[in-house]
């Protein structure tokens, strides 16, 4: 054991030193990969959690907005997301909302919002589904929305939490207009308090016009996720082992037990019997 004392020298000391560094790194990466993975995971089982469950009432899980008209009242919590819940009320044809930039089946185009009004005049927003533009037009041309049923509607919908993301609200044509179904920016276009979250439409009463085709649901790659825990770990563990590989090789040269070089057969004398 003797031939690795060099491991105790200042250079291979601060090799070591950075190994360890780089591998600690490493398995932090994969621990942080392992976390995301299994928050993922949660997400994709509270989305299929909420296609088996009973629908509950929607206040079970929103609890009504208490601020004035253009106000959006508290978000829901992480855990209540995709809970299935019903809710009685009038659509706002005043206040429809074009969610454009969206695509179903490869083609691009629009999810419809619009704004369900309750009994105590609060609102929830609900994505009716998606159409595709207005025939003959581009991904930007409105599409010619189905008439809303009249009277009192009953919703059976998701619970989706507000899209992330800053982003303007115009009105055109009498719709308003946007990329982003972020609840509080558009509670401020509204003429009534809004709930802090929206529905994801699965069912109504009476039912929706076939026109629209279903919003799919994000599933999470979870498992790209997990593909990052197990690389980043084997990173760690081949660095360590680059390491000793290296020390090992270093301390068989010193010992001069290393592969013999080529031999030059020019330099040795010749044979007594050669010609």
């Amino acid at each position: 054991m003797g031939v690795y004392r060099f491991l105790l020298t200042p250079r291979w000391l601060g090799i070591l030193a950075l190994t360890l560094v780089a591998a600690a790194v490493m398995v932090l990466l994969g621990n942080w990969q392992l976390d995301r993975y299994h928050g993922r995971t949660e997400i994709n089982e509270r989305i299929d959690a909420g296609l088996r469950m009973d629908p509950v009432p929607l206040r079970d899980v929103l609890p009504a907005p208490t601020g004035g008209s253009g106000t959006a009242g508290p978000a829901p919590a992480a855990e209540r997301a995709w809970t299935k819940v019903t809710v009685t009320g009038r659509y706002d044809p005043a206040n429809v909302v074009l969610v454009r930039g969206r695509s179903v089946d490869r083609t691009v185009g629009f999810e419809v919002v619009t704004p369900l009004v309750l009994a105590d005049g609060t609102a929830v927003l609900v994505d009716r589904g998606w159409i595709p533009p207005a025939r003959g037009g581009d991904a930007t041309v409105q599409p010619d929305v189905p008439a809303l049923p009249t009277g009192e509607v009953t919703v059976t919908g998701r619970v989706h939490l507000s899209e992330s993301g800053s982003v303007a609200v115009t009105r055109r044509d009498g719709k308003l207009e946007t990329r982003r179904i972020g609840v509080p920016r558009l509670a401020r276009e509204l003429p009534y308090p809004v709930h802090g979250a929206y529905l994801l439409l699965d069912e109504q009463a009476p039912a929706e016009d076939p026109a629209f085709k279903d919003v799919p649901v994000g599933y999470t790659n979870n498992w790209q996720n997990f593909g990052y825990v197990v690389q980043w770990w084997i990173f760690a563990v081949m660095t360590l082992f680059g390491y000793g590989w290296v020390a090992r090789r270093e301390a068989r040269r010193l010992a001069g037990v290393g592969p013999r070089g080529p031999v030059d057969r020019a330099a040795e004398p010749a044979s007594q019997g050669a010609g």
